[in-house]
Protein backbone atom coordinates (compact mmCIF):
# COMPACT_ATOMS: atom_id res chain seq x y z
CA UNK A 1 0.00 0.00 0.00
CA UNK A 2 1.21 3.46 -0.65
CA UNK A 3 -0.16 6.56 0.55
CA UNK A 4 -2.11 9.16 -2.27
CA UNK A 5 -3.96 12.77 -1.94
CA UNK A 6 -7.57 12.69 -3.27
CA UNK A 7 -9.51 16.20 -4.05
CA UNK A 8 -12.72 15.59 -3.55
CA UNK A 9 -16.23 17.58 -3.15
CA UNK A 10 -15.44 20.90 -1.79
CA UNK A 11 -12.27 20.94 -1.92
CA UNK A 12 -11.39 18.23 0.74
CA UNK A 13 -8.45 17.01 0.77
CA UNK A 14 -7.92 12.76 1.97
CA UNK A 15 -4.84 11.30 2.41
CA UNK A 16 -5.27 7.47 1.33
CA UNK A 17 -3.56 4.17 0.95
CA UNK A 18 -3.60 2.98 -2.37
CA UNK A 19 -2.63 -0.61 -3.88
CA UNK A 20 -0.65 -0.58 -6.71
CA UNK A 21 0.07 -4.07 -8.93
CA UNK A 22 3.59 -4.72 -10.33
CA UNK A 23 4.36 -2.75 -12.80
CA UNK A 24 3.35 -4.76 -17.07
CA UNK A 25 4.94 -4.95 -19.97
CA UNK A 26 6.97 -1.50 -20.58
CA UNK A 27 5.73 0.07 -17.46
CA UNK A 28 8.00 0.98 -14.63
CA UNK A 29 7.24 1.73 -10.65
CA UNK A 30 8.35 4.70 -9.56
CA UNK A 31 9.25 6.33 -5.66
CA UNK A 32 8.58 9.89 -6.09
CA UNK A 33 10.89 12.43 -4.27
CA UNK A 34 9.37 15.67 -5.58
CA UNK A 35 6.01 16.97 -7.22
CA UNK A 36 5.32 19.73 -9.18
CA UNK A 37 3.26 22.79 -7.88
CA UNK A 38 0.30 23.33 -11.08
CA UNK A 39 -1.93 25.31 -11.35
CA UNK A 40 -3.56 22.64 -14.44
CA UNK A 41 -3.66 19.94 -11.35
CA UNK A 42 -5.53 22.70 -9.28
CA UNK A 43 -8.31 23.61 -11.61
CA UNK A 44 -9.07 20.76 -13.39
CA UNK A 45 -10.10 19.36 -10.17
CA UNK A 46 -9.86 15.79 -11.15
CA UNK A 47 -9.65 12.80 -8.30
CA UNK A 48 -5.65 12.36 -8.09
CA UNK A 49 -3.95 15.52 -9.46
CA UNK A 50 -0.57 16.43 -10.67
CA UNK A 51 1.58 16.89 -13.91
CA UNK A 52 5.05 16.27 -13.60
CA UNK A 53 7.41 14.63 -10.62
CA UNK A 54 11.01 13.58 -10.49
CA UNK A 55 11.51 10.09 -8.28
CA UNK A 56 13.74 6.78 -8.59
CA UNK A 57 12.66 4.13 -10.18
CA UNK A 58 12.06 0.85 -7.82
CA UNK A 59 11.07 -1.94 -10.34
CA UNK A 60 10.43 -3.14 -14.03
CA UNK A 61 8.14 -4.43 -16.49
CA UNK A 62 9.02 -6.52 -19.58
CA UNK A 63 10.32 -5.28 -21.81
CA UNK A 64 12.04 -2.13 -20.00
CA UNK A 65 15.74 -1.58 -21.42
CA UNK A 66 17.89 1.58 -20.64
CA UNK A 67 16.37 1.94 -17.29
CA UNK A 68 17.45 0.29 -14.23
CA UNK A 69 16.28 -0.06 -10.69
CA UNK A 70 17.86 2.88 -8.53
CA UNK A 71 17.70 5.46 -11.27
CA UNK A 72 16.14 8.76 -10.98
CA UNK A 73 13.71 9.24 -13.46
CA UNK A 74 11.71 12.59 -14.53
CA UNK A 75 8.15 12.52 -16.00
CA UNK A 76 5.70 14.88 -17.08
CA UNK A 77 2.10 14.57 -18.39
CA UNK A 78 -0.34 17.55 -19.57
CA UNK A 79 -3.37 15.61 -18.49
CA UNK A 80 -3.60 14.96 -14.54
CA UNK A 81 -2.56 11.37 -14.18
CA UNK A 82 -2.00 10.27 -10.23
CA UNK A 83 1.06 12.03 -9.24
CA UNK A 84 0.43 12.86 -5.65
CA UNK A 85 1.04 9.84 -4.45
CA UNK A 86 4.18 8.36 -3.10
CA UNK A 87 4.32 6.21 -5.65
CA UNK A 88 3.16 5.26 -9.45
CA UNK A 89 3.42 2.93 -12.16
CA UNK A 90 4.43 4.82 -15.80
CA UNK A 91 4.91 4.22 -18.97
CA UNK A 92 8.55 3.37 -19.60
CA UNK A 93 8.57 5.42 -22.62
CA UNK A 94 7.26 8.69 -20.90
CA UNK A 95 9.83 8.98 -18.17
CA UNK A 96 13.94 10.48 -19.06
CA UNK A 97 17.02 9.97 -17.15
CA UNK A 98 17.80 12.70 -14.84
CA UNK A 99 21.73 13.25 -14.81
CA UNK A 100 24.13 12.13 -11.59
CA UNK A 101 25.22 15.51 -11.15
CA UNK A 102 21.43 17.05 -11.38
CA UNK A 103 19.86 17.58 -8.15
CA UNK A 104 15.79 16.29 -8.03
CA UNK A 105 14.66 19.31 -6.56
CA UNK A 106 16.86 21.33 -9.13
CA UNK A 107 15.34 18.66 -11.85
CA UNK A 108 11.33 19.49 -11.06
CA UNK A 109 11.65 23.34 -10.32
CA UNK A 110 13.00 23.53 -14.16
CA UNK A 111 11.05 20.86 -15.80
CA UNK A 112 8.08 22.08 -16.69
CA UNK A 113 9.68 25.74 -17.57
CA UNK A 114 12.37 23.95 -19.25
CA UNK A 115 10.23 22.30 -21.68
CA UNK A 116 8.10 25.23 -22.48
CA UNK A 117 11.27 26.93 -23.69
CA UNK A 118 12.94 24.15 -25.49
CA UNK A 119 9.51 24.13 -27.66
CA UNK A 120 9.61 27.67 -27.88
CA UNK A 121 13.01 28.08 -28.88
CA UNK A 122 13.85 24.96 -30.60
CA UNK A 123 10.71 23.83 -32.60
CA UNK A 124 7.78 26.42 -32.68
CA UNK A 125 10.69 28.77 -34.15
CA UNK A 126 14.05 27.60 -34.38
CA UNK A 127 16.08 30.27 -32.79
CA UNK A 128 19.57 31.08 -34.51
CA UNK A 129 22.80 32.27 -33.08
CA UNK A 130 22.59 35.15 -35.76
CA UNK A 131 18.55 35.76 -34.86
CA UNK A 132 17.82 38.51 -32.61
CA UNK A 133 14.60 37.82 -30.77
CA UNK A 134 12.13 39.82 -28.13
CA UNK A 135 11.18 38.58 -25.54
CA UNK A 136 8.02 39.89 -23.29
CA UNK A 137 8.23 40.01 -20.28
CA UNK A 138 11.55 38.22 -19.49
CA UNK A 139 12.35 38.89 -15.78
CA UNK A 140 10.44 36.08 -14.54
CA UNK A 141 9.21 32.68 -15.07
CA UNK A 142 9.69 31.19 -18.26
CA UNK A 143 10.76 34.02 -19.68
CA UNK A 144 13.92 33.83 -17.73
CA UNK A 145 14.31 30.53 -19.09
CA UNK A 146 14.02 31.58 -22.36
CA UNK A 147 16.84 34.21 -21.74
CA UNK A 148 19.45 31.91 -20.38
CA UNK A 149 18.74 29.37 -23.49
CA UNK A 150 18.47 31.95 -26.39
CA UNK A 151 22.10 33.43 -25.00
CA UNK A 152 23.36 30.11 -24.88
CA UNK A 153 22.12 29.55 -28.52
CA UNK A 154 24.42 32.74 -29.25
CA UNK A 155 21.18 34.61 -29.60
CA UNK A 156 20.60 38.77 -29.59
CA UNK A 157 17.99 38.59 -26.42
CA UNK A 158 15.69 41.93 -25.44
CA UNK A 159 13.81 41.66 -22.71
CA UNK A 160 11.21 43.79 -21.68
CA UNK A 161 10.48 44.42 -17.82
CA UNK A 162 8.68 46.70 -15.79
CA UNK A 163 11.57 47.55 -13.10
CA UNK A 164 14.76 48.93 -12.95
CA UNK A 165 15.58 45.84 -10.51
CA UNK A 166 14.01 43.61 -13.08
CA UNK A 167 16.36 44.66 -15.78
CA UNK A 168 19.43 44.46 -13.49
CA UNK A 169 18.26 40.51 -12.99
CA UNK A 170 17.29 40.29 -16.74
CA UNK A 171 20.73 40.70 -17.19
CA UNK A 172 22.10 38.23 -14.71
CA UNK A 173 20.20 35.92 -17.25
CA UNK A 174 21.89 36.94 -20.10
CA UNK A 175 19.52 39.68 -21.38
CA UNK A 176 21.74 42.06 -24.10
CA UNK A 177 19.19 44.57 -23.89
CA UNK A 178 16.66 45.87 -21.54
CA UNK A 179 13.06 47.98 -22.14
CA UNK A 180 11.09 49.51 -19.45
CA UNK A 181 7.90 48.66 -21.54
CA UNK A 182 5.61 50.88 -19.29
CA UNK A 183 8.09 53.65 -19.56
CA UNK A 184 9.98 53.64 -22.77
CA UNK A 185 8.33 53.26 -26.91
CA UNK A 186 8.90 49.14 -27.31
CA UNK A 187 8.94 49.79 -30.79
CA UNK A 188 11.49 52.85 -31.18
CA UNK A 189 13.76 51.07 -28.67
CA UNK A 190 13.95 47.84 -30.57
CA UNK A 191 14.29 49.74 -34.04
CA UNK A 192 17.19 51.43 -33.03
CA UNK A 193 18.79 47.89 -31.13
CA UNK A 194 18.03 46.47 -34.18
CA UNK A 195 19.34 49.28 -36.79
CA UNK A 196 15.90 49.74 -38.47
CA UNK A 197 15.98 45.82 -39.03
CA UNK A 198 13.50 44.28 -36.25
CA UNK A 199 13.78 40.82 -35.10
CA UNK A 200 13.12 37.64 -36.03
CA UNK A 201 10.96 36.44 -33.52
CA UNK A 202 8.68 37.87 -30.31
CA UNK A 203 7.64 35.53 -27.39
CA UNK A 204 4.85 37.52 -25.92
CA UNK A 205 3.64 36.46 -23.33
CA UNK A 206 1.43 39.74 -21.83
CA UNK A 207 -1.49 39.42 -24.99
CA UNK A 208 -3.81 41.66 -26.03
CA UNK A 209 -2.01 44.73 -24.54
CA UNK A 210 1.08 44.19 -26.38
CA UNK A 211 0.38 42.40 -29.68
CA UNK A 212 0.34 45.56 -32.32
CA UNK A 213 3.72 46.47 -30.80
CA UNK A 214 5.05 43.35 -30.32
CA UNK A 215 4.07 42.99 -34.55
CA UNK A 216 5.79 46.47 -35.16
CA UNK A 217 9.22 45.23 -33.65
CA UNK A 218 9.05 42.12 -36.16
CA UNK A 219 11.09 42.51 -39.79
CA UNK A 220 9.46 41.31 -42.49
CA UNK A 221 8.54 37.84 -42.82
CA UNK A 222 9.31 37.55 -38.58
CA UNK A 223 7.53 35.13 -36.75
CA UNK A 224 4.79 36.04 -34.20
CA UNK A 225 4.56 33.28 -30.98
CA UNK A 226 2.31 34.43 -28.69
CA UNK A 227 1.79 32.58 -25.43
CA UNK A 228 -0.38 35.41 -23.76
CA UNK A 229 -3.78 35.27 -21.89
CA UNK A 230 -5.26 37.25 -24.10
CA UNK A 231 -5.62 38.43 -28.13
CA UNK A 232 -7.92 41.12 -29.89
CA UNK A 233 -11.00 39.57 -30.67
CA UNK A 234 -11.77 39.27 -33.70
CA UNK A 235 -8.22 38.61 -34.43
CA UNK A 236 -6.58 40.95 -37.11
CA UNK A 237 -5.07 38.54 -39.43
CA UNK A 238 -5.05 41.45 -41.86
CA UNK A 239 -2.03 43.38 -39.74
CA UNK A 240 0.13 40.11 -40.80
CA UNK A 241 0.03 40.74 -44.55
CA UNK A 242 1.88 44.42 -44.13
CA UNK A 243 5.34 42.41 -43.48
CA UNK A 244 4.26 39.07 -44.25
CA UNK A 245 4.57 37.84 -41.07
CA UNK A 246 3.77 34.33 -39.32
CA UNK A 247 1.59 33.64 -36.45
CA UNK A 248 1.38 31.36 -34.29
CA UNK A 249 -0.48 30.50 -30.57
CA UNK A 250 1.49 27.20 -29.43
CA UNK A 251 0.83 24.98 -26.70
CA UNK A 252 3.48 22.09 -25.34
CA UNK A 253 0.86 19.60 -25.77
CA UNK A 254 1.05 19.37 -29.59
CA UNK A 255 4.90 19.96 -29.00
CA UNK A 256 5.25 16.90 -27.27
CA UNK A 257 2.47 14.80 -28.67
CA UNK A 258 4.56 11.85 -28.95
CA UNK A 259 6.69 9.55 -26.58
CA UNK A 260 9.60 10.03 -28.84
CA UNK A 261 8.99 14.30 -28.45
CA UNK A 262 8.27 14.11 -24.72
CA UNK A 263 11.69 12.46 -24.00
CA UNK A 264 13.86 13.97 -26.09
CA UNK A 265 12.32 17.66 -24.65
CA UNK A 266 13.04 16.38 -21.24
CA UNK A 267 16.43 14.92 -22.07
CA UNK A 268 17.62 18.26 -23.58
CA UNK A 269 16.11 20.18 -20.70
CA UNK A 270 18.02 17.94 -17.82
CA UNK A 271 21.32 18.26 -20.48
CA UNK A 272 20.93 21.82 -20.34
CA UNK A 273 20.93 22.05 -16.61
CA UNK A 274 23.26 19.79 -16.10
CA UNK A 275 25.56 21.96 -18.42
CA UNK A 276 24.40 24.65 -16.26
CA UNK A 277 22.99 26.47 -19.32
CA UNK A 278 19.99 26.81 -17.19
CA UNK A 279 20.20 27.87 -13.51
CA UNK A 280 17.52 27.27 -10.31
CA UNK A 281 15.88 30.34 -9.84
CA UNK A 282 12.72 29.84 -8.54
CA UNK A 283 12.55 26.65 -7.28
CA UNK A 284 8.77 25.66 -6.19
CA UNK A 285 8.68 21.86 -5.88
CA UNK A 286 6.98 19.44 -2.94
CA UNK A 287 6.41 16.19 -1.77
CA UNK A 288 3.18 14.99 -1.96
CA UNK A 289 1.75 16.02 1.73
CA UNK A 290 2.78 19.77 1.20
CA UNK A 291 1.65 19.38 -2.18
CA UNK A 292 -1.75 19.42 -1.14
CA UNK A 293 -0.82 22.81 1.28
CA UNK A 294 0.61 24.29 -2.02
CA UNK A 295 -1.95 23.70 -3.51
CA UNK A 296 -4.77 24.88 -1.51
CA UNK A 297 -2.95 28.37 -1.35
CA UNK A 298 -2.51 28.30 -4.98
CA UNK A 299 -6.43 27.88 -5.70
CA UNK A 300 -7.50 30.72 -2.92
CA UNK A 301 -5.34 33.07 -5.15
Amino acid sequence: MVKSIRFGDHWIFKWEDIELGPPKEGEVLVKFETHDISFHAVDSNSCIQGIGAVGVVKALGSGVTGIKPGDRVAYYDPYPTGLYVEEQILSADKVALVPRLVLTDTAMSLLLKGMMTQFLLCSCFQVKPEHMVLIHPVAAGVGSIMCQWAKAIGATVIGTVLTKEQAAQAKEYGCHHTILYKEEDLVSRVDKITSGQGVEVVYDFVGQETFQRSLDCLKTRGYMVSVGPSLPDPLPVSVLAAKSLFFTRPSLIHYASTPKELKECIGEVLSNVELSVLRDLEPKTSPPLSAVQHSCGLSSN
